[in-house]
């Protein structure tokens, strides 16, 4: 049986690297893409955006970046409470970074197109909220809202992101132009899409794989991925042979190490894998997931 390692430096410069990564992508998407062609972003993005401009509109200027920062302030006190001390620090560096890249990058204009600004610039906040969120942190404001009603009810972040974000659009249409709103539109589906698209925790697949080695198979799977098994006895219908088809149902993120282990355990075995679209009973979340590893470590 495989040992479970626990990789907690590399894992923090990870982290780092994504928290980086995130404030320079969304810097990059707001002053290059959505900011020239008045389109506004998601979450407390775009709400610093739209009061960016009504306090410009009375001759107060205050940079973007700073506002996302003084906006999320609030918001943390409520991740702090639900998500944790550690969740929320990463969080809040992220904020911190995003904020820093926007006032560091300057504004400037790649295209005059207004949908291709509008999708470029929801493609790169994406991008960062969905790795923020896959290495278990958020990029504040309403992603911390949108987590916690995942982690409730089990749909998935993005969902609750477009539903969220409608206020933005209304804001956007009576304050600015509604043609703005409908540009804002395809910025969020854009972005909500992108999330879900990286962070696939809450996306669940089936895979039914048919071996000849099905307890060695079962050992590295519920070691590995801590999933529950159902093996069925089954024989070849070409060759006659005998041999067993495990179910699994497992998250879209743990796709790869599944992969992994069955070429490991059994190249000469059949995998079929499918999309999920619900399951009803237990079905260990991530955090659950680490903290069963976490037990396994201590105990030994």
């Amino acid at each position: 049986m495989r040992k479970v390692i626990n990789y907690t430096s590399k894992d923090l410069a990870k982290k780092i690297f994504v928290i980086l990564f995130t404030g320079l992508t969304g810097a990059v998407g707001l002053n290059y893409f959505l900011i020239p062609a008045n389109v506004f972003s998601a979450g407390m993005t775009g709400i610093a955006q739209i009061a960016e401009h009504l306090l410009s509109a009375t001759g107060l200027s205050i940079d973007t970046g700073i506002l996302i920062f003084l906006l999320n302030v609030p918001v943390f006190i409520l991740g702090f409470i639900k998500l944790g001390k550690s969740a929320m620090i990463l969080s809040f560096a992220n904020v911190i970074s995003m904020s820093f890249f926007t006032t560091l990058v300057p504004v400037g204009q790649v295209t005059d197109n207004v949908l291709m600004n509008a999708i470029t610039g929801g493609v790169l906040l994406g991008i960062g909220a969905g790795f923020s969120l896959k290495f278990g942190f958020t990029t504040g404001g309403l992603d911390i809202v949108s987590l916690l009603l995942s982690k409730t009810t089990g749909r998935t972040v993005g969902n609750y992101m477009m539903l969220l974000n409608g206020v933005i659009v209304v804001v956007a249409g009576f304050f600015f132009a509604w043609e703005s709103a409908l540009y804002t539109i395809i910025t969020i589906f854009t972005m909500s899409t992108v999330v879900d698209y990286v962070h696939t925790s809450h996306q669940k697949m089936t895979a039914f794989i048919s071996t000849s080695k099905s307890a060695e198979m079962c050992a590295a799977l519920s070691n590995e991925l801590l999933r529950g098994l159902t093996v069925v006895p089954a024989r070849g219908g070409f060759s006659s042979s005998e041999r067993e088809v495990i179910m699994i149902v497992f998250t879209r993120y743990e796709l790869y190490t599944l992969k992994q282990i069955v070429a490991d355990i059994d190249p000469n075995s059949f995998t079929n894998i499918v999309a999920t679209d619900s399951v009803v009973g237990s079905f260990l979340t991530q955090d659950e997931q680490n903290r069963l590893k976490k037990s396994q470590i201590d105990n030994g």
